[in-house]
C-alpha cells in the first residue's frame, strides 16, 4: 500500500478518530484512510468490562507513558496510560459516560464559537446516543453508541452510599446528562450486552465494512508530510518498513493529547525555538503546540468495612471463579461492569456557580500493590472500600515537548498538578467532605476504621502533604493543541484547522478549548463528530 492515495487520512483510532471515520465515509464518497499505532481491539480483557485493569500497564495496548518528577506531587512521577489500540482510551477506560456541565460549552463558544456551544453539543450527543434509559430532550434513542443506564446488578453498598451522601447534604440526581449536574447518583456506561462499547465498536467496526474505509494497524506515524505548507500526507513505519500515503484532501491528527503535539513537533509544526533545540526544521512555528496541558487530579479515601465488599468476592481464586462462570453463563455478575458504579458532582463552597469536584464510589479497595496490574480482579485481602474525588477545572497548567526527535522516543510531560494555591484549597475542602460522608448513616455504621489517609492526618498541613503523595491522573490529560477564535491563545481554529498549515486538522481531546468538567471519553466523541462537520462542510 506503500504511496497510495486517500482523500482524508485519519492519524489514530482513538474516540475521534473512530467517529471522524465512520462518519467522512457514510456518504461513500471519500476515500478514508485509518492509521493505528496499536493493534485489533478483539481481546478479552478489552471486551471484558472489569478487564481493564489486566489493561493498565500492558504495552500491546498501552502507551505506558510517565510524566517528569512533579513537585506538586511530592515528586512522584505520575503514570499516564493511554490506549494505543483500536478505539484508543475507549478501550481501556473506566467507561463512564459524562458529558460536562452545561456550562463548560458556554465557555467553548466564547473561546471557539456557535458551532462549540451547549445547544450544538446537546443535538449532537442526542444523535450520538442510544441511551438504555430513553430519549428525551436531552438523551438521545437510536443513535450509534448505545448508553447503558446502569441500574441492575448494582453492589448492595452503592445504596448505602447514596443515603449517606444525601444525609451528607448533596441531592439524588437521576442524570448526570439531564437538567443539572449536581447531585449524586448511578453512573452511566458505555457497556452493551455485558462488553464493552467503545468507539472502535460503536463506530469504527461498522464503518471497516465498507469499500471505502481502510484501516491500517500496528502503523506508528512519524511525520506529516508536507509540501511547503501544505500537508499532503503521512510517513510511518510498520514491521519495520518506512511507508507512506497520501492526501488529496486533509491529513487529520486524532493521536491524542499527547500523541498529536508530539507527531507535530516532529513534523516541523510547533515552539520554533524548542524545534531548533532538537535540530527539526521549522515549517511553522506554531507556538501553542504542546502548551496548556491540563488534566484531573484525584485521589481516594479507604476505610475497612465490616460488611463484604468486591473485595471478598474478588480476591479468592473460588471468587474469581464463581464471578467468571456468571459472566460466561449469564453476561451479569462484577465483572460485566466498571468498578466505578455511582458517583457525583458538588461544590467546595455554595458561591460557586456550577460543581467542582467529582465523587467516584468503589465497592472494593487496592492498598496491597500488585506488581505489573492495577488491582481490580485482585483487590485488598480484607473487606474495603474507597470513595474517590477529582478536581473538575483545575487551574494548573503543564506542558508536552520533545525529548528527542527519534518519533520512538516518548515526548516530555510536565503536568504542574497542583501549582496553584486555588488548586490545592478546593482539594482540601473536597477531602474534607470525602470524611463527612463517611460521617453519615447509614455508612457510619458499618465503617470499622479509616485506612487511608487514616485518624492520624487531621491537620490542613497533613492533610496537603497527603493530597500530594498519593494524587495522581484520573486519565483526561486535554487541551495541547488548543482550539479558538483567537490565534494569539489557540493552535487551531474553529474548524479545526491547524494555523500555518494548509490540509491539516486536529480532531481529538487536544484541541478541547478548556478541560470539561467530568471525565473526557464523550466529549472526545463530540469533537470527533461535530469535527467530521466541519470538515465536510469544505469538502469537495
Amino acid at each position: 500500500m506503500d504511496g497510495a492515495e486517500f482523500d482524508y487520512i485519519i492519524v489514530g483510532a482513538g474516540s475521534a478518530g473512530c467517529v471522524l471515520a465512520e462518519r467522512l465515509s457514510a456518504s461513500g464518497r471519500h476515500r478514508v484512510l485509518v492509521i493505528e499505532a496499536g493493534g485489533t481491539d478483539r481481546r478479552f480483557y478489552v471486551q471484558l468490562p472489569l478487564g481493564y485493569g489486566k489493561l493498565f500497564y500492558d504495552p500491546s495496548v498501552n502507551w505506558l507513558y510517565a510524566t517528569e518528577p512533579d513537585p506538586g506531587l511530592a515528586g512522584n512521577r505520575d503514570f499516564w496510560p493511554r490506549g494505543k489500540v483500536l478505539g484508543g482510551s475507549s478501550s481501556i477506560n473506566a467507561m463512564v459516560w459524562i458529558r460536562g456541565h452545561a456550562s463548560d460549552y458556554d465557555d467553548w463558544e466564547t473561546e471557539a464559537g456557535p458551532a462549540w456551544n451547549w445547544n450544538a453539543a446537546c443535538a449532537a450527543y442526542r444523535a450520538i446516543e442510544d441511551n438504555e434509559a430513553g430519549g428525551n430532550d436531552r438523551r438521545g434513542s437510536g443513535g450509534p453508541l448505545f448508553i447503558s443506564a446502569n441500574r441492575a446488578d448494582l453492589h448492595p453498598l452503592v445504596d448505602t452510599f447514596l443515603q449517606s451522601v444525601e444525609a451528607a447534604g448533596l441531592p439524588r440526581n437521576e442524570d448526570f446528562n439531564g437538567a443539572q449536574q449536581e447531585g449524586v447518583g448511578i453512573y452511566q456506561m458505555t457497556i452493551r450486552n455485558s462488553r464493552r462499547n467503545s468507539a472502535a465498536r460503536a463506530f469504527l467496526r461498522p464503518a471497516m465494512r465498507r469499500p471505502n474505509v481502510t484501516v491500517v494497524t500496528d502503523a506508528h506515524v512519524t511525520k506529516v508530510l508536507l509540501d511547503g505548507r501544505r500537508a499532503v500526507g503521512v510517513e510511518y513505519r510498520r514491521k519495520g518498513v518506512v511507508q507512506k500515503a497520501f492526501a488529496a484532501a486533509e491529513v487529520i491528527l486524532s493521536g491524542g493529547a499527547i500523541g498529536t503535539p508530539q507527531l507535530l513537533m516532529l513534523s516541523g509544526i510547533g515552539p520554533a525555538a524548542h524545534l531548533k533545540e532538537h535540530g527539526i526544521a521549522v515549517v511553522a512555528d506554531a507556538p501553542h503546540v504542546g502548551r496548556n496541558l491540563n488534566d484531573h487530579q484525584g485521589l481516594n479515601y479507604t476505610w475497612r468495612m465490616t460488611v463484604p465488599t468486591y473485595n471478598d468476592i474478588l480476591r479468592p481464586w473460588w471468587g474469581k471463579a464463581l464471578v467468571g462462570m456468571k459472566y460466561l453463563i449469564a453476561g451479569t455478575g462484577p465483572l460485566a461492569k466498571s468498578i466505578n458504579h455511582a458517583g457525583g458532582f458538588f461544590r467546595t463552597s455554595p458561591d460557586l456557580p456550577r460543581p467542582n469536584m467529582q465523587l467516584y464510589f468503589q465497592a472494593f479497595s487496592t492498598l496491597v500493590p500488585r506488581v505489573g496490574e492495577r488491582p481490580l480482579l485482585t483487590p485488598d485481602p480484607f473487606s474495603g472500600l474507597s470513595i474517590g474525588l477529582s478536581n473538575c477545572r483545575p487551574t494548573s497548567r503543564g506542558e508536552i515537548t520533545l525529548n528527542s526527535a527519534d518519533p520512538f522516543v516518548h515526548p516530555k510531560i510536565v503536568a504542574n498538578a497542583f501549582s496553584t494555591d486555588s488548586d490545592v484549597a478546593e482539594m482540601l475542602s473536597a477531602v474534607k467532605y470525602l470524611r463527612h460522608i463517611a460521617g453519615q448513616e447509614p455508612i457510619r455504621s458499618l465503617i470499622a476504621e479509616e485506612l487511608r489517609p487514616g485518624p492520624d492526618v487531621q491537620s490542613d498541613a497533613d492533610l496537603v502533604a497527603d493530597i500530594r503523595s498519593r494524587s495522581g491522573t484520573v486519565f483526561h490529560p486535554s487541551c495541547t493543541v488548543r482550539m479558538g477564535a483567537d490565534p494569539a491563545t489557540s493552535a487551531v481554529d474553529p474548524d479545526l484547522k491547524l494555523r500555518g498549515v494548509d490540509g491539516l486538522r486536529v480532531c481529538d481531546a487536544s484541541v478541547f478549548p478548556t478541560l470539561i468538567g467530568g471525565n473526557t471519553n464523550a466529549p472526545s466523541i463530540l469533537v470527533g463528530w461535530i469535527g467530521a462537520e466541519r470538515i465536510l462542510k469544505d469538502a469537495r
